[in-house]
C-alpha cells in the first residue's frame, strides 16, 4: 500500500517531485559539471524562485550546504567573535546553541519549557551579544515564534545580527527580510524534497562581519566559510561539488509554488491547521500539546495522546498515512503531524476520519 506522509521530514514528497526528477534524469543532470554554464543557469533560476517566493532582497546571498545543521555551525563561526543569545523552547534551539558552544562561543540563553513559546515583550538581550538565534519553528514541541514578535526583536537590537531557523515553516513564515540577517531551511520538509540540501540566507551584514573576524585572525572555517560561498556566488557558482540535482529540484519546486502563490499556500496552511487542532481539541483521545494559540505551529501541529502513541500510529499505519512520534521524552505520550504543501484539505481530511476511530 502506498504511504501518505505526514512525517516532519523527512516528509510527503510535492506531488510534481516525480515529474522534475523524471526530467532531470532525461535531461541528464546528474552528471553536469558545477562549473559549467548550465549549472550557473540553474543555480541563479533557483535563486531566483526563492527570491520571488519569500521576498528575499538582493542585500542577501544564498547558498547551499549538505544540511541545515550545518549552517548552525557556519553561522556560529562566520558571525560571531564572542558572544551568542539563543532563545530555547525545544529540542531544536537547545542545539543550535549547543553548536555555539561547541565551536568555543560564550551562549547566553533564555529558557523556557518544552512546548512553551516566546513573545517579545518577555525576551531579554544581553548587551554583550552579538547575535540572537530564534527557532521560527520548534519541530520537536510543535511551537511557532510569530513573525512580529521576530521583527521587534531585531528592530529593538538593530545593531546585533538575528539568525532565523525556518527549518520546518518555510515558506510560511511571512519574514521581513529587511529585518533578518540570516535563516534557513532544509529541502525535506515543506519543499517536499529528498533530504541533503541546506539553504543559507545571508545579508552582506553577516558578510562584513565574516570579514573582520577573518582579517582578524579569528577561524570562520575552512570549508563552506562566508566569504568564499559569496565569492563563488556572485557567478552562480559553489567552492565545492554540491547537490546539483536537489538544485535544480528546489528551483522547480519554488517555481511551482509560486505559480499558486505564496498567500495562497499559506492560507491553505493556516485553513489545514484550524481542521487539525478543532478535531484535537474535540476527541477525548487527544489534545493539543501547545496550549496558547498564538504560540501553536501552523506546520508542525503536536497533540498529546491519551493511548499509547504508538497504537495511533499503528492504527494510521493500516489505513495508509505515517503520522510521527512524539520527540525525545514524549515519543510514546505524543504524535506530530506534518501540515506541508505536499498533503492537501482532502488528505487531511481523510487523516482526521481515521484519527477519529482511535
Amino acid at each position: 500500500m502506498k504511504q501518505t506522509y505526514f512525517t516532519a521530514g523527512p516528509a510527503e514528497l510535492y506531488p510534481t517531485v516525480y515529474q522534475h526528477l523524471q526530467t532531470a534524469m532525461d535531461e541528464q543532470i546528474g552528471s553536469i559539471s558545477h562549473r559549467s554554464a548550465r549549472f550557473r543557469s540553474l543555480y541563479q533560476f533557483c535563486v531566483e524562485q526563492l527570491r520571488e517566493l519569500l521576498t528575499i532582497p538582493e542585500s542577501h546571498g544564498i547558498f547551499f550546504t549538505g544540511s541545515a545543521s550545518e549552517v548552525w555551525e557556519r553561522i556560529m563561526l562566520n558571525c560571531v567573535e564572542h558572544e551568542s543569545f539563543h532563545l530555547i523552547n525545544g529540542s531544536f534551539s537547545k542545539k543550535f546553541c549547543e553548536y555555539a558552544t561547541g565551536v568555543h562561543k560564550y551562549t547566553h540563553k533564555q529558557e523556557k519549557p518544552f512546548g512553551e513559546g516566546f513573545d517579545y515583550g518577555e525576551i531579554v538581550v544581553p548587551d554583550y551579544a552579538e547575535l540572537i538565534a530564534v527557532t521560527h519553528n520548534e519541530t520537536s514541541s510543535g511551537v511557532q515564534m510569530r513573525p512580529v514578535d521576530i521583527h521587534k526583536l531585531k528592530r529593538s537590537n538593530a545593531k546585533k545580527l538575528i539568525a532565523v531557523d525556518i527549518v520546518s515553516s518555510a515558506p510560511f513564515p511571512d519574514l521581513d527580510f529587511s529585518l533578518i540577517d540570516t535563516a534557513f531551511f532544509s529541502v525535506q520538509k515543506a519543499f517536499g524534497l529528498p533530504a541533503g540540501l541546506g539553504v543559507w540566507i545571508a545579508n552582506e551584514k553577516c558578510l562584513e562581519k565574516a570579514e573582520l573576524l577573518k582579517h582578524g585572525d579569528q577561524h570562520i572555517g575552512a570549508h563552506n566559510n562566508l566569504p568564499t560561498l559569496w565569492k563563488n556566488f556572485k557567478t552562480y557558482e559553489t567552492p565545492a561539488t554540491p547537490n546539483v540535482l536537489l538544485i535544480y529540484l528546489l528551483g522547480k519546486i519554488a517555481q511551482d509554488f509560486n505559480r499558486i502563490g505564496v498567500e495562497t499556500i499559506r492560507r491553505e496552511t493556516e485553513e489545514k491547521a484550524k481542521m487539525l487542532y478543532k478535531f484535537i481539541e474535540s476527541h477525548p483521545q487527544f489534545s493539543p500539546f501547545v496550549k496558547e494559540d498564538r504560540h501553536r505551529s501552523r506546520t508542525v501541529v503536536v497533540a498529546s495522546t491519551q493511548k499509547p502513541s504508538s497504537e495511533i500510529i499503528s492504527l494510521a499505519k493500516d489505513a495508509g498515512m505515517v503520522v510521527g512520534s512524539g520527540y525525545g521524552q514524549f515519543k510514546d505520550s505524543q504524535i506530530r503531524i506534518a501540515n506541508f504543501p505536499a498533503t492537501d484539505a482532502g488528505q487531511v481530511g481523510r487523516l482526521i476520519d481515521v484519527l477519529a476511530k482511535a
